[in-house]
């Protein structure tokens, strides 16, 4: 452990209750490593640096007691700007909210402080959480500690980049059309979107009132695993969130894949799909095959419909939540999201009706074709490589376009059906870029796509590859 910045959340918490390591070792290391390279990646927006080491060192006084510790005790974590802790600035990656300070705390916050997690601070990400590649004229864009001139995903962009960068062993992100697999599959990392209402989005910034979801990035399925253990659940809150038990994730990771099977759809997902991510994510599935799972393509022309609609309800709810600045502020916009939040409004009501209740019907139809003999849905999360900045950078140019919105296509279509997904690494292209797996699951089972996900990370070791910072 001569880094102790480079330990994932189930290492940082195992030193730290074996009292191989301090909490405060542990925040001064990833302190250390932020101040030396955040400079060049851009993920941080505040570093809460005294708060944070005073926090470590409540914890080392606390084990040294012999305190009840929590199942993140002494993990260090930083969170996308947009979940609320009472009296701080939450900026939402926006000039609008620069200087909002909420009275209330997230839920979310709130259960992974009361596990032992230490809170470092707040992280750069995608305007209102507005757009896939992680773009950002405020705060400046974030850069892929890859490959610095390529775009780290989003909207959760700075935390992609700094978990893959080892700034911090893990953050909150969220997800309404992809905003957790795409910076995870983009910079390496995991990432997991649960079912739609399994957990709390009490005091997060909304953009979507029905396909907003909270979740972490981390370095395995199994940090994973732990910190959604810690924050799925039922929130008096968020009448929204799902009363469902929540099971011990982490303890559904058994490595077996014996008798499980995995369907792959003919359909959307590998339309104009890249030689090299088609490769990767062939070979990921021999890896899947090797653990003892079968392998189906199947037919789900749903995908289509669902295509359509996805855009539909996003596009309306969000120029709905943004419609009074949108009249009052909108030069304070950047000019892509302006151009976005106005296409909602020129939706007929029509259109967004029909797309909700279609939601049900479309999700059952996906379900038969999917799921029909079938345990989950593996797909690449990106249909090509890792574009650039440059090239995916719509207030340049309106030529980029439609290379920004198809970063997005393969992850939009599990938000509107609502199915807990995940993203893990599964190789690297000819440029030294991540490419992602996704893996879906039913409605609610969470740990099986989670169970998959580590079954592939014990044969492989995408996930512990570092960049070259």
């Amino acid at each position: 452990m001569s880094d102790l910045a480079l330990l994932s959340v189930t290492e940082a918490a195992g030193a730290f209750a074996k009292g191989e390591a301090s909490a405060e070792a542990m925040v001064r290391a990833c302190l250390a490593r932020i101040e030396a390279h955040d400079g060049r990646i851009n993920a941080v927006v505040r570093l809460d640096r005294e708060e944070a080491l005073a926090a470590a060192a409540a914890l080392d006084r606390a084990r040294a007691g012999n305190a009840k510790l929590g199942p993140l005790a002494g993990v260090p974590m930083m969170h996308k700007d947009m979940y609320y802790r009472a009296g701080k600035v939450s900026g939402c990656g926006s000039a609008i909210r620069r200087d909002f300070r909420p009275k209330a705390t997230a839920t979310v916050l709130e259960r992974l402080d009361a596990a032992g997690a230490i809170d470092m601070g707040t992280l750069n990400m995608a305007e209102f959480a507005q757009n896939p590649t992680g773009h950002n004229r405020h705060h400046g864009d974030c850069h892929n500690p890859w490959n610095l001139p390529y775009c780290t995903g989003g909207s959760s962009s700075g935390s992609g980049a700094g978990v893959a960068a080892r700034f911090f062993a893990a953050a909150l992100g969220s997800d309404t059309g992809g905003s957790i697999r795409l910076p995870a599959s983009i910079c390496g990392v995991t990432g997991i979107k649960g079912t739609q209402t399994r957990v709390s989005r009490a005091g997060a910034m909304p953009l979507s009132f029905s396909m907003d979801n909270v979740g972490p990035l981390t370095r395995t399925a199994r940090d994973a695993a732990r910190i959604m253990r810690v924050i799925a659940g039922k929130d008096p809150r968020d009448p929204t969130s799902a009363a469902e038990p929540v099971p011990d994730y982490e303890a559904a990771l058994t490595g077996d894949l014996r008798g499980l099977s995995v369907a792959v759809p003919r359909e959307w997902f590998f339309d104009g799909a890249e030689e090299a991510v088609v490769k990767a994510f062939e070979a990921a599935l021999e890896v899947l095959k090797a653990r003892g799972a079968t392998v189906t393509r199947v037919s789900a022309p749903s995908l289509h419909a669902v295509g359509t609609y996805v855009s539909v309800v996003s596009r309306v709810e969000g120029a709905t939540i943004h419609a009074e600045w949108m009249r009052e502020r909108a030069g304070d916009y950047a000019t892509h999201l302006s151009g976005r939040l106005y296409g909602g409004y020129a939706i007929p009501a029509t259109w967004y009706v029909e797309a909700l209740s279609r939601r049900g019907p479309l999700l059952r139809q996906f379900c038969r074709e999917a799921f029909a003999g079938h345990h989950v849905v593996a797909t690449p999360t990106l249909r090509m490589r890792v574009p650039t900045l440059a090239e995916t950078d719509i207030d340049a140019s309106p030529d980029n376009w439609a290379r920004h919105m198809a970063v997005s296509a393969n992850t939009r279509p599990f938000n509107y059906l609502g199915l807990p997904t995940v993203s893990i690494p599964c190789g690297f292209d000819d440029r030294g870029l991540p490419i992602g797996l996704q893996i879906a699951a039913r409605p609610f089972a969470e740990a099986r796509a989670l169970m998959v996900a580590d079954a592939f990370q014990r044969d492989t070791d995408w996930h512990a590859c570092v960049p070259a910072l």
